[in-house]
């Protein structure tokens, strides 16, 4: 049962890095995309929403259905939808096939995404000590692998059509290769012939709600620093544009990093520790990089901000997934997707602001909201499990 743990767990690190590389992949061809499809920046960025409404509706849509049929057969299905849909964009030819394309994509990230964590989940379970950081942290070194990749790629000459064919070919062989490695869903205990009978639809507790409201917060800050980190030193401190990019350089690099470590400190110390001392961590690193106007310290924020945050997410995620081991997917689902708005409207909140105040002032809103989840760290605490069998909500 040992061996056959860990190799879940290489499974689970396979689908995460797999995420991280398909994103990245379409990430790096953007420009040469744009270009080829003839569209602006600002249509652009439209149609960039459409990917994370896609993402979104993936999201609530694969939660329940991951409860419902396992995530051992949902995880590699989401990741050949997702593996597959990363070909289209560079085989669209104008901006409405890039439209379709990006909503599929968007659509298929979403399924992966809330799937992998609920069997995360079922992993660190069975673990019976924190590993969802750890995963984490593979999404982001399989986006490092994609930026390599597609470095390489486009400086052979190769068109997106091509390498991202063929890395929808590479996804589908290793979505189909790691799924029997994943663990089979846990069968809930057969209900009691002489209990009333539950009649209604699944209500999502409340505290997966609260839990889904600090994502939207947490994430939003991880936005925050992947659109303005750059944009802060080259237009406030007047940064070289090469010194400029080592902002968010470092902000990724010490997120990384702690997410590896994160678990070590979450068995030790316990899930409530990290997101409060983490975000109050994080606070005080982005406060430092709007108060400065040295740009080494600047730097040296910025990779506070990223270590501190680090360790946040994975522990929302890995307590509603744990709320009730019935309705993980769902509850996950909700998480994420809050979560991921979240992430959508750092560049949405944040720019308008700058028409009112500078830029380093709006650093402030996120700073609030690292106190808020600081303040809040309680509701990661382990709870009693309660089937979602009880979390009902009477029809009528």
């Amino acid at each position: 049962m040992e061996r056959h743990l860990r190799a879940a767990r290489l499974a689970t690190f396979t689908y995460f890095v797999l995420n991280g590389f398909l994103m990245g992949m379409w990430i790096v061809h953007i420009p040469t995309i744009e270009q080829r499809v003839g569209i602006g920046h600002a249509t652009l960025g439209w149609l960039l929403l459409l990917l994370g409404a896609g993402a979104f509706a993936g999201m609530q849509a694969v939660g329940p259905l991951t409860d419902r049929f396992g995530a051992r057969t949902v995880v590699p299905l989401s990741a050949a939808l997702c593996s597959a849909t990363v070909a289209l964009p560079g085989l669209a030819g104008n901006v409405w096939t890039l439209s379709a394309a990006l909503l599929a994509l968007g659509v298929g990230n979403g399924c992966l995404d809330v799937s992998m964590n609920a069997h995360a989940v079922q992993v660190e379970h069975a673990y019976r000590r924190p590993v969802m950081s750890a995963f984490h942290a593979t999404f982001s070194i399989g986006g490092v692998f994609a930026a390599l990749v597609g470095a390489g790629t486009l400086g052979w000459g190769w068109s997106p059509a091509t390498t991202l064919s063929a890395v929808a070919a590479l996804g589908l062989a290793v979505s189909l290769l790691a799924a029997p490695l994943l663990l089979a869903s846990e069968r809930p205990p057969a209900p009691d012939p002489a209990a009333p009978a539950a009649t209604g639809r699944r209500r999502t507790p409340r505290h997966i709600w609260m839990l889904a409201v600090l994502a939207l917060m947490i994430m939003l800050c991880e936005g925050v620093a992947n659109d303005w980190s750059t944009l802060h030193l080259r237009r406030v401190l007047d940064a070289p544009p090469a010194t400029a990019a080592l902002a968010y350089g470092a902000f990724a690099t010490a997120m990384t990093v702690g997410r590896l470590l994160a678990d070590g400190f979450a068995a030790r110390y316990g899930p409530t520790a990290i997101l409060r001392y983490g975000a109050s961590v994080a606070a005080l690193g982005l406060a430092a990089a709007a108060l400065s106007d040295w740009i080494p310290l600047a730097l040296a924020g910025w990779a506070v901000f990223g270590a501190g945050l680090s360790g946040c997410v994975p522990q929302l995620f890995s307590a509603a997934g744990h709320a009730d081991q019935d309705a993980a997917g769902a509850n996950v689902s909700r998480v994420a997707g809050l979560g991921y708005l979240g992430m959508l409207a750092g560049p949405a909140v944040i720019g308008p602001l700058t028409r009112f105040v500078p830029l380093d002032v709006t650093f402030f809103l996120p700073v609030a909201f690292c106190v808020v989840a600081a303040c809040s760290a309680g509701i990661v605490r382990p709870r009693p499990h309660v089937s979602g069998r009880v979390e009902l909500e009477t029809a009528g």
